[in-house]
C-alpha cells in the first residue's frame, strides 16, 4: 500500500503548497473525473461564525466533508485528537471549544500540512494545541490519552481501516467518544473505482458502506455506534452507488470487553 500512501501524501502536500502560496488547494481528488467530488464535498462546511474564528488559510486548506467540531459536543477541559488534521481548521475550532483547560492534538503525515497548520494556529492565537507527525494507523500517543477523537474525511483514505479504528480505540480513555465526519457509500463501488489511486487520494474509492463502518467499529470494541447522513451527492462517476457524507459517532465502553482488573475498569 506504499503507492497509495505516497499518492495521498503528495496530493495533500501539493494542496498545502498552493494554500501557502496564497491560492486555493484545487482539490484532493486528482485531475481526472474524480475531481467532480471536490466542490460538492468540500464546500460550505463551516458557518460564518466558525469561518470567522480561523485564519483564511486554514479555511482554504480544508478538504473535509463535514464539520465534526460542530457535532461532537466538545466540553471545556476535554483532550481531543484530530486524525489527519491537515491545515488545522478543526484543531483550532476544537481548541476554542475545550478552552485553556483542554488540549487538542492534530496528527498528520504531511510535512507541508503540519507547517501550514502550525502557522494557522499561531495566527489564531490558540496555545492549547500540538501538531504531531505520524500516520493514523500508528498514533504517537499512549493508551487512554484523549477524551474525543475527531476526523474529517480522512479515515476513508486509509488502506487498513481496521488498524485505524483499533488505534482510535486504544488512545481513547474509557468512556471516550469517537466523532468523525467521513464519506460513506450506498451501493456497490465498481472494481475499477476501487483500484484508482486518484479516487483513493480524493474521496470515493476507499469509502465504506454504513454497514461496513458499523461492523468495523464494533469489531474494534466500540459501542453506541450511530451514523447520521449529513449530505448526499450526485456525482457523474457514481452511477452504481450513492456517495454521502456522514457523521459517525461511537463510544469506548467504560468497562472494556474482557476486563478483569482495575486498569481497564476505570
Amino acid at each position: 500500500m506504499q503507492n497509495l500512501t505516497d499518492t495521498i501524501r503528495d496530493t495533500y502536500a501539493e494542496a498545502a503548497r498552493r494554500v501557502t502560496a496564497g491560492g486555493s488547494p484545487a482539490c484532493g481528488c486528482g485531475p481526472s473525473a474524480a475531481s467532480a467530488c471536490c466542490d460538492p464535498i468540500t464546500s460550505n462546511l463551516y458557518d460564518q461564525s466558525d469561518a470567522a474564528a480561523v485564519p483564511e488559510a486554514a479555511l482554504r486548506a480544508s478538504l473535509g466533508c463535514g464539520n465534526p467540531t460542530a457535532l461532537a459536543a466538545l466540553h471545556p477541559g476535554d483532550t481531543v485528537l484530530d486524525l489527519g488534521s491537515g491545515g488545522g481548521i478543526d484543531v483550532i475550532l476544537s481548541a476554542r471549544r475545550v478552552g485553556p483547560a483542554g488540549r487538542v492534538y492534530g496528527l498528520d503525515m504531511t510535512d507541508e500540512m503540519l507547517t501550514l497548520a502550525r502557522e494557522n494556529a499561531r495566527k489564531a492565537g490558540v496555545a492549547n494545541v500540538e501538531f504531531l507527525k505520524g500516520r493514523i494507523e500508528q498514533v504517537p500517543l499512549p493508551d487512554g490519552a484523549v477524551d474525543v477523537i475527531l476526523s474529517n474525511c480522512v479515515i476513508n483514505l486509509a488502506a487498513d481501516k481496521d488498524v485505524v479504528l483499533r488505534e482510535a480505540f486504544r488512545v481513547l480513555k474509557p468512556g471516550g467518544r469517537f466523532a468523525v465526519s467521513d464519506v460513506v457509500v450506498r451501493g456497490e463501488i465498481p472494481p475499477e473505482v476501487r483500484r484508482s489511486l486518484e479516487l483513493w487520494a480524493g474521496c470515493v474509492a476507499g469509502a465504506l458502506s454504513e454497514e461496513e463502518y458499523r461492523r468495523k467499529l464494533e469489531a474494534a470494541g466500540f459501542t453506541e455506534v450511530e451514523l447520521e447522513t449529513t449530505r448526499v451527492y450526485d456525482l457523474e462517476d457514481a452511477r452504481a452507488f450513492r456517495v454521502t457524507s456522514a457523521f459517525v459517532r461511537a463510544r469506548k465502553p467504560t468497562i472494556s470487553r474482557g476486563c478483569c482488573g482495575p486498569t481497564c475498569c476505570q
